[in-house]
């Protein structure tokens, strides 16, 4: 049961005999849980890493389990900094494909470079994307940031997404956070989901992106402007980084009809993300483009925060946030 805070089978079992029985020694845990002794002394030093039992008070040779609301407490923190651990990583990889994209940022036709389409124009992006999408067999994966979909988009997506799944192709895309609270972007997603796509959504997004069979990718030129145009890649290099990009994103998402869970500080993963780029020095701009809100929403996010920090401005909100263990500190 505990499996999900970094605790394994045995170390479990061991620490509940422990609990129901606080003066045996390995001796007799041995004979409770019906392990070998070998097994139950390794469960002990894991237990004992992670500060769920210690020396009993008085006899130094034997250890005492702390109580369940202490333990749990414990893995819980342990968790979030595990999970902090990986934000890092996935910024870290968020860095990498930005300075990948950056490569390829600019349009330049007259330029020939091996595993690079140039596409110009909206409508040339859309007529490329379509003569693809007919040609994808296993799978397509897309990065949505920018948070609620505009109605054209969603419509200009039904018929590819459509013919896609009607022919067996797995689909997975991530929304940012932000769509929940559309009900539009919402109502495709639940649209897709009931055609057998895949929807996930994170707090924030990278770039936009469409992987299609792990061998073509597709990325706009500028996020400021995806119409503007996009490059398709397909060199083998640059592909496993971008598929290593959606999956690391992928696994730290959230179905779409899951809640979004809180923090031990009762944070979302919006709200994280904002106090993250707040404590950066970003700008509501900023703010809102990476979330997907708008700059009134991105805003007022900005000012609860702040409330909740007692803080009177966005650096003094960054200190606070780090002293308090809402942030990790800086290395």
């Amino acid at each position: 049961m505990l499996t999900a805070l970094g605790l394994d089978t045995v170390a479990e079992t061991v620490y509940r005999a422990m609990l129901r029985e606080p003066a045996a020694g390995v001796t007799a845990l041995t004979a409770e849980v019906g392990l070998a002794e070998e097994e139950v002394r390794d469960a002990l030093d894991t237990l004992s890493e992670l500060a769920l039992v210690r020396p009993a008070a008085g006899d130094a040779g034997r250890l005492r389990a702390v109580s369940p609301d202490i333990g749990m407490e414990i893995l819980m923190a342990r968790q979030q900094a595990q999970l902090a651990a990986h934000q890092q990583r996935l910024e870290a990889s968020r860095a990498a494909a930005a300075q990948l994209i950056s490569e390829y940022a600019e349009l330049r036709p007259d330029a020939s470079h091996p595993g690079v389409e140039q596409l110009v124009g909206l409508d040339r992006i859309r007529d490329r994307l379509a003569v693809l999408t007919r040609e994808v067999t296993e799978e397509f994966l897309a990065f949505a940031p920018g948070g609620p979909q505009t109605a054209e988009n969603m419509a200009a997506s039904r018929p590819l997404n459509q013919d896609l799944l009607g022919r067996g192709v797995r689909m997975r895309t991530i929304y940012l956070d932000s769509v929940r609270a559309h009900r539009p972007t919402v109502e495709h997603a639940t649209w897709l989901s009931g055609l057998g796509g895949r929807v996930r959504t994170v707090p924030s997004l990278p770039t936009r992106m469409i992987l299609m069979d792990r061998r073509i990718a597709m990325i706009p030129v500028s996020s400021d402007d995806t119409a503007a145009g996009a490059v398709l890649l397909t060199g083998q290099g640059t592909l496993t980084a971008l598929c290593a990009l959606f999956e690391t994103t992928w696994e730290a998402a959230r179905p779409l009809g899951e809640v979004v869970p809180t923090d031990h500080h009762g944070l979302t993963g919006q709200q994280a993300t904002a106090l993250r780029l707040l404590a950066e020095g970003h700008t509501d701009e900023t703010i809102a483009k990476r979330l997907g809100v708008s700059h009134r929403t991105a805003r007022r996010i900005a000012s609860e925060l702040m409330d909740r920090l007692a803080a009177r401005s966005r650096f003094e909100a960054g200190v606070r946030a780090v002293q308090q263990g809402w942030l990790p500190a800086c290395p």
